[in-house]
C-alpha cells in the first residue's frame, strides 16, 4: 500500500511540492481545512506562499485531534520557514517554533503585534519576495525533508526550523527548546506540596577541591547548542569584551520586555561563555513558573498555618508605602494572592510562599507587596549543588548590607597570606592593567560561613574611585577570586560613563531619594566625594588579618550534600530555617540542570534603589553587630546607616 500524504495550501509553493511528491506518492490536496481531512494520513503539508498564522494554529489542532504528522512551510518578510516537523503527542509544536523566533528578533514586540492582528485577518494575501526561484528552493527542502522522514531517517526538521533568505537562497538549520507554557503541547503538571517535599541525595564533587557536582567540560557540547541560537535560542547573542581585564563574555537573554544581559567572568574566554549561559539559563528560570502551574490562590489569613509570612523575609517600612507613587502596596493577610510550594528545612514541611517571593519577574502585579530580585537564585548540576549555592549567595549579599547597614569595621585580609598563586596573579594583573588596589574584608557574619567584602581603590586620577563587590564560599578564597572577576567586569568599562553622567551622580550624593536603578549605587561610589562613606572600612589601620586566622570553616567532604548539611546544621543552631523553591523547568532539566530560589527569613535581601530598601521585621540586623562585639548592645533602627549602599 503506498504512502498516503495530504497538501493543505494553494499558491507556488503547494504546486512545487505537490507536483514533486505525487510521483512517489498517494497525495491528497486541500485549500483548507474546511474540507474533511482523509483517513490514514502519514504526513500533512501545509504550505503557503504567505504567513498565515491562523492555519498553522488550526493545523495544531486537527493533526492533533488524528494524530498526524505534519511539516509546515510558509514566506514572510522575504524569508522561507520550513518546520517544525510536529508529531502529535510529543512536545515542541510550531506555536513554540514561532515564539522562539519571534522573541529572539530584534523587533519582538512589533512581530508579535503582526502576527496577532494575522490571526484575525487571515494572514498576509501576499508576499512580495515570494519569487519562484526563492519558492522552488524551499520546495527542493521540503522534497528532500520528506523523503527522509518517508524513509525512517531522522528528520532535520524535528524541533528545528530552516530559513532561506529568498534573495540569497542562503539557508540555515536552527534548532528550538519546546515552550513549557505552550497552549497547544504544554504538559506542565500543577504545583503540590507533594512535588516541593525534598529528600537530599548523594552529590559527589567532580573532584575533591571542585565544589560542583557536574564538570563545564561535561556540560561544554550541550549549553551552546541548546541554549545558544540567534534566530530560535533561549539566548540569541554573546560578545566577548576585550578591554576588561580578565575574560569577560555577555550573552542576553531576549525577553518581550527587553534584553537581559547576563556575564561570565573568569580567567578563560571559553569558560566565560559556557558560565554566562549558566547564568542565562538561572534567570530564565527564576522570572516566572515554568515547570509547575501554579494553582493556589487565596489569602494568608486562609493558609497561615501552612504558608510563609511574608513579614519574616522584610517588607518596606510604613512610611515608604504612604510615599505617593510608591509602586507596592503594604500586605493585606486577607488579600488572595497567588502561591507557590516551597520546603522548610527548618520545619521540615512543605509551605507556601508568595509567587512573587519565588519569582522576582512577578513583583510588578496589582498583588505587589514588596521589591524582590533574583538573590537567591541559583543553578547546578544536582539540587543539592543548586541548593548550596543559592544558600550561598544569600548569605553574600546578607554580609554585605549586614556590613553596610551597621557600619561594622570588619577585619582586613591580607591576600599573600592565601599562598594562592592564581589569586596574587589576578590581583598584580588588575594592579598592573587597570590601575586599582584591592582591599578585602572578613565579611563572615555569626553562622561562620565564609564571606568577604571586597574594596577596589583606584590608584589613577580619572575614572570609578570606588568599586565594591562580595563573595561567599566554603572555600574563602574561591569568594575572593569571584569578588575580583565581578570588580574586573566593571573597571575601565564605568569610566567614560562616570564622567558622561558625573552631575547627576553628584546630585545623587546630595539627594538619596535619586537612586533609583541599579546601577546607580555602584556609581555614586565611583565618585571621589562619596569616599568618606566608606571610611569605616579604609580607615582601619589594624594589622593585617591572615586567611588562616579569619576563616574556621573547614570542610574535607567529597560530598557537596555533606558540605549542604553542615550549613543547614549551623543556621538551624541559630533558628535560622532555609526555605527553597524548585524552580527547575523542562529546558534545563532535559541537561541534569536543577535551579533553586532559596529563601532564609531574618536575612537581608538584596534591593536596587534606595527608595525600595527592605529592613522593616529583619530585627537580626539590628542584634548581630552585638552578637560579633562591634557594639555593645543591640542597634537601634535610627542607628542604620542612611546612605544608600555600593553594591553594584
Amino acid at each position: 500500500m503506498s504512502t498516503v500524504m495530504l497538501v493543505v495550501g494553494e499558491g507556488l509553493l503547494a504546486d512545487y511540492v505537490s507536483e514533486e511528491l505525487s510521483a512517489q506518492y498517494s497525495l491528497f490536496r486541500q485549500t483548507d481545512f474546511g474540507a474533511i481531512v482523509p483517513d490514514r494520513i502519514e504526513i500533512a503539508l501545509v504550505l503557503h506562499d504567505a504567513w498565515n498564522p491562523s492555519v498553522h494554529q488550526k493545523a495544531e489542532e486537527v493533526f492533533r485531534q488524528t494524530n498526524t504528522p505534519w511539516l509546515r512551510g510558509f514566506v514572510t518578510f522575504g524569508e522561507g520557514v520550513v518546520g517544525p516537523f510536529v508529531q502529535p503527542g510529543t512536545q515542541g509544536c510550531a506555536q513554540c517554533a514561532d515564539l522562539r523566533r519571534t522573541i529572539t528578533a530584534s523587533d519582538r514586540t512589533e512581530l508579535w503585534e503582526i502576527q496577532k492582528r494575522l490571526e484575525l485577518s487571515g494572514g498576509m494575501q501576499q508576499e512580495a519576495w515570494a519569487t519562484r526561484s526563492g519558492i522552488l528552493q524551499m520546495a527542493n527542502v521540503i522534497g528532500a525533508e520528506v523523503q527522509r522522514i518517508m524513509k525512517g531517517d531522522d528528520p532535520y526538521s524535528e524541533k528545528k526550523v530552516c530559513f532561506i533568505n529568498l534573495k540569497t537562497l542562503k539557508t540555515s538549520w536552527h534548532r528550538f527548546l519546546p515552550d513549557p507554557l505552550c497552549q497547544v503541547c504544554g504538559q506542565l503538571p500543577n504545583d503540590t506540596s507533594d512535588m516541593a517535599r525534598i529528600l537530599l541525595q548523594q552529590s559527589l564533587k567532580v573532584t575533591n577541591d571542585n565544589y560542583r557536582s557536574r564538570s563545564l567540560d561535561n556540560l561544554k557540547n550541550v549549553l551552546v547548542k541548546d541554549y545558544l541560537d540567534p534566530r530560535t535560542g533561549l539566548m540569541n547573542d554573546k560578545m566577548v569584551n576585550l578591554v576588561h581585564t580578565f575574560a569577560d563574555v555577555g550573552v542576553i537573554l531576549p525577553l518581550f520586555e527587553g534584553d537581559e544581559g547576563t556575564a561570565g567572568r573568569t580567567n578563560s574566554f571559553a569558560v566565560s561563555e559556557l558560565t554566562a549561559i549558566l547564568e542565562g539559563l538561572e534567570r530564565h528560570c527564576g522570572l516566572k513558573p515554568r515547570g509547575k502551574r501554579t494553582v493556589v490562590h487565596d489569602s494568608y489569613n486562609h493558609l497561615k498555618n501552612q504558608a510563609l509570612n511574608p513579614i519574616v523575609v522584610g517588607v518596606h517600612a510604613k512610611e515608604q508605602y504612604e510615599r505617593t507613587g510608591f509602586p507596592f502596596t503594604e500586605f493585606d493577610p486577607d488579600r488572595p494572592i497567588d502561591w507557590v510550594w516551597g520546603y522548610s528545612f527548618l520545619q521540615e514541611r512543605p509551605i507556601l510562599i508568595p509567587e512573587l517571593l519565588a519569582y522576582y519577574s512577578l513583583g510588578g502585579r496589582s498583588q505587589g507587596f514588596v521589591y524582590e530580585t533574583s538573590n537567591g537564585c541559583a543553578l547546578g548540576g544536582s539540587l543539592e549543588e543548586a541548593i548550596l549555592y543559592g544558600i550561598l549567595e544569600v548569605v553574600e549579599r546578607d554580609s554585605f548590607l549586614m556590613t553596610w547597614y551597621t557600619q561594622m569595621p570588619l577585619p582586613r585580609l591580607d591576600p599573600t597570606s592565601t599562598e594562592d598563586q592564581e589569586l596574587l596573579l589576578m590581583i598584580e594583573r588588575m594592579r598592573a592593567i587597570a590601575g586599582y588596589d584591592l582591599y578585602l574584608y572578613n565579611s563572615t557574619m555569626e553562622h561562620g560561613i565564609p564571606s568577604i567584602l571586597a574594596i577596589a581603590k583606584n590608584r589613577k586620577e580619572k575614572g570609578m574611585n570606588l568599586i565594591c563587590a562580595a563573595g561567599s564560599h566554603l572555600d574563602p578564597v574561591r569568594a575572593v577570586k569571584t569578588a575580583v572577576h565581578e570588580l574586573a567586569g566593571m573597571m575601565l568599562s564605568l569610566d567614560e560613563k562616570l564622567e558622561k553622567n558625573k552631575v547627576e551622580y553628584e546630585r545623587m550624593l546630595h539627594d538619596s531619594s535619586l537612586v533609583q536603578q541599579m546601577d546607580d549605587h555602584g556609581m555614586l561610589y565611583g565618585l571621589p566625594q562619596a569616599e568618606e562613606r566608606l571610611q569605616f572600612l579604609l580607615d582601619d589601620t589594624r594589622p593585617l588579618r591572615s586567611f588562616e586566622e579569619e576563616f574556621k570553616w573547614k570542610s574535607t567532604h567529597l560530598d557537596l550534600t555533606d558540605d549542604l548539611q553542615d550549613i543547614l546544621q549551623e543556621l538551624r543552631r541559630l533558628n535560622l530555617d532555609v526555605i527553597v523553591v524548585d524552580q527547575t523547568t523542562p529546558e534545563t532539566i532535559r541537561n541534569g540542570l536543577y535551579c533553586v530560589k532559596v529563601l532564609i527569613p531574618g536575612m537581608l535581601p538584596m534591593t536596587f534603589g534606595h527608595h525600595l530598601t527592605r529592613v522593616t521585621g529583619l530585627e537580626r540586623v539590628l542584634t548581630v553587630p552585638m552578637e560579633l562585639g562591634y557594639s555593645q548592645e543591640p542597634l537601634t533602627a535610627e542607628q542604620l546607616n542612611p546612605h544608600p549602599h555600593p553594591f553594584p
